[in-house]
């Protein structure tokens, strides 16, 4: 862990002094970007304590949990505290947000979290009306129960597979259309939005209030999408070196609802590519 924490700290440092990175103009992000906690799934399950103070090191003070690996919440929040970084929000699968909503609930308020989320709806084959419809019932129960009971905000996180044509737009028009914006709110996932062929930053602007988290991500180039909500996580790449118009999603989410920024690296280069990231986005000017 102590070599891979030098390899960021010298990376970061390369690349915020390299001429390439000099800034020019307004910053389109001047804040510190947040982090998915499964770019550094591996690290995190072997050494949860040293994991953080790399990412301390970093610069990260916020971020989503999508496991408590192996810990309490309470173990993982004392962490946390330790290093001055906030769990803003609490990722679970489905069957856990649905029939163990008290217990998520729990977790998530004890972790600090304001936001519970879900990546995922468990499907065969293509999406459906009648998944949509299935999928649109039980985030209202789960956002009602989430809301009234924790005071927290329930959100999903679209993966590709919900972009199924349906009358003048997709399963994802209808999912949001037909969730209570009171209880259901979302998280935007760029490269899973890119991926079966939507534009991500159309898609902020069309539900400008609906969309409260982002994933940051770029997709390599040369890769083809398509609706299976899958790609080798080979294909996630540092931002600003794939396919997606990162700056013009970002001027398109300061001016929504979303209220944090993760980054998400998926990919075994994530130990390079993380710090590139965070120096691209530092670049980034209006």
């Amino acid at each position: 862990m102590k070599i891979k924490h030098l390899t960021f700290l010298a990376l970061a440092f390369a690349m915020g002094n390299n001429p390439v990175f000099a800034q020019k103009g307004k910053p389109l992000f001047p804040e510190q970007p947040g982090m998915v906690s499964y770019t550094f799934r591996k690290s995190l399950a072997k050494d949860a304590a040293a994991t953080l103070d790399t990412l301390k090191s970093l610069g990260i003070k916020d971020m989503e949990f999508s496991s408590l690996f192996g810990k309490t919440a309470a173990d993982l929040r004392k962490l946390l505290d330790e290093r001055g970084i906030k769990a803003s929000s609490f990722g679970v699968g489905y069957a856990d947000a649905l029939d163990k909503t008290q217990e998520v609930g729990q977790n998530a308020k004890i972790l600090g979290a304001k936001f519970v989320r879900v990546a995922w709806v468990p499907h065969q084959g293509a999406f459906t009306l009648a998944m949509a419809e299935k999928t649109v019932a039980d985030f209202n129960q789960i956002g009602k129960r989430l809301k009234d009971e924790f005071g927290l905000t329930f959100c999903y996180h679209n993966h590709g597979y919900e972009f199924e044509k349906y009358e003048d737009g997709t399963l994802m028009d209808y999912i949001i259309e037909k969730t209570d914006p009171k209880y259901v709110s979302f998280e935007l996932d760029m490269l899973w939005a890119f991926f079966p062929g939507q534009d991500p930053a159309a898609l902020i602007k069309k539900y400008p209030g609906r969309f409260k988290l982002v994933h940051m991500k770029d997709l390599r180039k040369g890769v083809q999408g398509n609706m299976s909500g899958g790609t080798p996580v080979e294909n996630d790449v540092a931002l600003g070196t794939g396919q997606l118009d990162i700056p013009t999603i970002l001027k398109a989410a300061k001016k929504s609802s979303i209220e944090h920024f993760y980054i998400e690296d998926e990919s075994p280069s994530y130990a390079t590519q993380v710090p590139q990231t965070i120096a691209y986005l530092k670049s980034l000017t209006y």
